[in-house]
């Protein structure tokens, strides 16, 4: 091949390898913007409860606005398991069904391009936000979550009543104190039947602190009618007084949650490397039962929830196929019973799971399973 000749073929090879095919690039336009308002919708949706709650810790319990706004914004990920999948469900339904409307499929059908061929750049489009949503419920949403949950203990400590949980065993990462508090008091800070203990070097404990009463003030913990016991080594009591008062210092910031809530078991703060070591230690310890079966589910949803994005394609796609010339409005309204079926076969499957009646990590992928075939039958069905 001459210079010349290679010259005028690279611009030629350069443009055909970068550019998508008419066809598939007509099909993603028409796929975006449904799909950005499929997770809209279901974004507002889903956090109509988080802002019912902010607007009463800003109006009725003055928190500051601005902390506020930042557990908002990042709670945010916490809807991509499933935002995504209907947005998926949307942008099909929506998009093809248009073409539909349009005659535009019936013409490329006529015109020698089959059913699947049409099919290939949603369920492309699909499998694509599948690896999307995977990646950022993967690595982003745990530690958003966990930012936005420590930003809500940091709220709350600035309004009038704390979240403390009771009859619980709750560990400051750090001291190495631990807490209980037996129960909490109507205003949210007084509590009765706390005690604190403190960890010694070489054995498990060398102080405890059993308070009748005690209250929050800024971010300290004020003990009242104290008796404070002191062990040796070997765990003998050595001493043993009583106090009007002793004030202990609360976690802020990074360590408040792991003091006044479970977020350090939550799985929306894991990614699946720390549930899967979790279910291990579980396992290791013989817990079994539903706290297992939670977890189990859970890690196994990592996966499943956003490769649901891939299976609400397969399954819309023979919907807008056959329904698509009746309208927007019955697109619309399908998305929301197809994903209301799904929603029921998950809750159906999760309990199952939970009670250990079906294998877990079964009833996380069930739901796409059943809809996956039911999906890839009328797909089949219409092309034949």
């Amino acid at each position: 091949m001459s210079t010349l000749t290679l010259r005028r073929f690279l611009p030629y090879a350069r443009t055909r390898a970068t550019v998508l095919p008419i066809l598939d690039g007509y099909l993603l336009r028409e796929m975006i913007w449904p799909f950005l308002g499929g997770f809209f919708a279901y974004f507002i949706f889903w956090a109509l409860n988080i802002f019912v709650i902010s607007a009463d810790y800003i109006i009725n319990q003055h928190a500051p606005f601005f902390l506020v706004l930042r557990f908002i914004v990042l709670r945010v990920p916490q809807a991509i398991p499933m935002a995504f999948p209907f947005a998926s469900l949307v942008a099909s339904l929506l998009a093809v069904g248009r073409l539909m409307a349009d005659n535009e499929i019936t013409a490329l059908r006529t015109s020698g391009i089959n059913i699947l061929r049409i099919a290939a750049t949603p369920l492309v489009f699909g499998f694509v936000m599948f690896l999307v949503a995977y990646g950022m419920n993967e690595w982003i949403a745990p530690q958003a979550v966990d930012l936005s949950t420590r930003t809500f203990y940091q709220i709350v400590y600035h309004t009038a009543s704390m979240p403390f949980e009771t009859q619980f065993f709750r560990k400051d990462p750090d001291t190495g104190n631990v807490f209980y508090v037996t129960q909490v008091g109507l205003d949210g800070k007084t509590m009765y039947g706390v005690q604190v203990f403190k960890p010694a070097h070489l054995g498990p404990w060398n102080e405890t602190l059993q308070a009748r009463s005690a209250v929050v003030s800024g971010s300290t913990l004020i003990l009242k009618n104290v008796v404070d016991t002191r062990f040796n080594n070997d765990g003998y009591v050595v001493g043993q007084q009583h106090v009007d008062a002793v004030t202990i210092p609360l976690p802020l910031e990074e360590s408040a949650s792991q003091f006044l809530s479970s977020v350090n078991s939550d799985a929306w703060t894991m990614n699946s490397k720390q549930l899967s070591l979790q279910v291990q230690a579980l396992r290791a310890q013989g817990i079994g039962g539903s706290a297992l079966g939670n977890l189990e589910i859970t890690l196994a949803n990592k996966l499943a929830w956003p490769f649901a994005c891939f299976i609400a394609v397969l399954v819309s796609l023979p919907l807008a196929i056959r329904f698509g010339r009746r309208g927007r409005m019955l697109g619309i309204a399908l998305s929301i019973i197809a994903f209301f079926f799904y929603f029921v076969l998950y809750s159906a499957a999760s309990a199952f799971g939970s009670n250990g009646a079906i294998n877990a990590y079964l009833a996380a992928w069930l739901p796409n399973a059943i809809m996956g075939f039911l999906g890839a039958t009328l797909l089949w069905l219409e092309e034949r």
